[in-house]
């Protein structure tokens, strides 16, 4: 398996290898991986060890469950990044124009904060991106 996922990660080094393993064996493939996915459940203890993701029960739909979920908190992480440098960027320019006071940049950081807080929030409710 190890001189398998080594041949692997020399024929695709631009795409990530991902190895699923739940024995004992297959501790150092899972090392070696770029993504390392044990199953927990029945799994042992090295390869636990070694995985860089830890199934907590033997169903493999969750590494496709795990993947939706990771793709939806990162489009929230993108739309909180734009929103806060945009406001921040135009706070800057409005306050170089003269045309806000440090109070409005100021109540706009903490707008900005909040409505940040409150979009990452969405990525609480896990049941809405796997129905999608």
């Amino acid at each position: 398996k190890v001189r398998f996922v080594e041949v692997l990660c020399k024929e695709h080094a631009r795409s990530p290898i991902a190895f699923v393993g739940d024995g004992i064996n297959d501790a150092p493939v899972i090392k070696l991986a770029d993504i390392g996915i044990a199953m927990g459940a029945v799994g042992s203890d090295a390869a636990i060890e070694a995985a860089d993701i830890v199934l907590m029960n033997d169903n493999p739909m969750n590494i496709v469950e795990g993947m939706m979920i990771a793709r939806k908190t990162l489009s929230i992480v993108k739309q909180n990044i734009v929103f806060a440098i945009g406001i921040k960027l135009l706070m800057l320019l409005l306050g170089a124009l003269g045309v806000v006071n440090m109070w409005a940049a100021v109540f706009a950081d903490v707008g900005v904060t909040i409505l940040a807080i409150l979009n990452a929030l969405r990525s609480i409710r896990v049941s809405n991106v796997l129905k999608q």
